[in-house]
């Protein structure tokens, strides 16, 4: 017997919300931890009312219309050097821009 609205509003209670609010290491107040329950209740519902609709002859689009390829066709056109990419760069060795270290900065 499929589940009703309600049986699966009730799938998300408060718990699991501040449950999986732990788990994202979000931290939210008694009042967010409600009003997300209520918000990801009534999510459920409809998605559950979409899956009620869809039927086996009705093929899943991302889109209503056919969509086709926008890009232009890859063509060898003129291109900087590497000498000319790197003569305006403040720093560059080997051929290659140089920065400074970023990673390990926050730890």
């Amino acid at each position: 017997m499929p589940e009703s609205t309600a049986d699966r509003a009730a799938a998300i209670t408060p718990d699991l919300v501040a449950h999986l609010a732990g788990l994202a290491r979000i931290a939210l107040s008694g009042e967010e931890v409600e009003r997300l329950t209520v918000q990801l209740g009534q999510i459920l519902d409809n998605v559950a009312k979409v899956s009620e609709v869809a039927t086996e002859d009705v093929p899943p689009t991302s889109h209503p219309i056919p969509l086709q390829n926008v890009f232009r066709a890859d063509a060898v056109a003129d291109v900087l050097t590497q000498e000319q990419a790197l003569s305006g760069a403040p720093d560059a060795e080997s051929g290659r821009f140089r920065v400074r270290a970023i990673l390990g900065e926050e730890q």
